[in-house]
């Protein structure tokens, strides 16, 4: 089982894909220990609410799985409508933040998946305790990680994005988290996250897709759906890795558009159970008929 991590980055006030993913990073094995010393509930608007003792106390105050047994010295919570945020020596407004909007993603990806979802958000209080929570090498530049059941949220990188940006991190993280990856080929699964995290956002698909728009006004179109080297970073080419997330975004939305979202949703999960190629053949189309028509929209839609 493999995890994708993410990283954008803002320019000039301009959300731009530049996302950074870990191959084959082994899912990390959720703790199942209670928190050991002081979790602090903290409501949306309202006062901090200490609480001492050893652990979580049971009913509203009890941590969900996904966060319990990483931090000895206490965490605080905050709890939206449908999301739990849980920081480490992070700041309160970033967590009230979160939970306002870990619940408009959870809405988002919701709506798409059809059934209900609900976030656990994880705020470590430094790049480096970020990296052990997700269980990964390093976090460097990445805003924040899908991680087993959570988003883990890396707040040097995070508090750097525009308010879109974070709408769309945390709705492409959720998606795979509630989503999952496994089995299927990455264009499918971090376009998929895109189509999701952007299909709300507002953005003209020229600023969303600006690397690849250029490209194609050049006259390059793309050769074929980006395989796993795509995605990773290259120096010889710096933006290649955002092409190859744009590719995959605009694929899953020709896909969404041409034949309804449901149809995508139920493309993802046949995929999942029978491989790409059978989910491809539900819908008529072989992988050489999609490219074809994939290269004919990204034109339309970049030229």
């Amino acid at each position: 089982m493999s995890v994708q991590v993410s990283r954008r980055v803002v320019v000039a006030g301009v959300l731009l894909l530049a996302l950074a993913s870990a191959s084959a990073v082994p899912h990390r094995a959720t703790g199942t220990g209670d928190l050991a010393a002081t979790v602090r509930d903290l409501p949306s608007g309202g006062r901090e609410q200490p609480v001492a003792g050893r652990g979580p106390t049971p009913g509203d105050r009890e941590l969900p799985a996904e966060a319990r047994g990483l931090w000895g010295d206490g965490a605080d919570v905050v709890r939206g409508a449908r999301s739990v945020v849980v920081g480490h020596h992070a700041a309160t407004e970033l967590l009230r933040d979160l939970a306002r909007r870990a619940d408009a993603a959870g809405t988002r990806v919701s709506a798409v998946l059809g059934r209900p979802v609900r976030p656990v958000v994880l705020v470590p209080g430094s790049t480096a305790e970020a990296a052990r929570v997700a269980g990964v090498g390093s976090v460097a530049g990445l805003a924040a990680v899908a991680d087993g059941g959570r988003v883990v949220v890396v707040p040097e990188y995070f508090g750097r994005l525009t308010p879109t940006g974070r709408d769309v991190v945390l709705t492409h993280e959720l998606t795979h988290v509630a989503a999952g990856t496994e089995r299927l080929p990455v264009w499918l699964y971090e376009g998929f996250a895109d189509y999701v995290g952007y299909r709300d956002a507002g953005l003209p698909v020229r600023v969303a897709a600006a690397e690849l728009a250029a490209e194609v006004r050049a006259g390059r179109l793309p050769g074929g759906l980006p395989g796993p080297e795509a995605f990773a970073p290259s120096s010889r080419d710096p933006v290649r890795l955002a092409r190859a997330y744009q590719e995959a975004w605009l694929a899953c939305r020709f896909i969404a558009e041409r034949f309804g979202e449901g149809t995508l949703v139920r493309l993802y999960r046949d995929a999942q159970t029978g491989g790409i190629d059978r989910g491809l053949a539900r819908l008529g189309l072989s992988a050489g008929t999609l490219t074809a028509r994939w290269r004919d929209y990204v034109r339309d839609q970049l030229a």
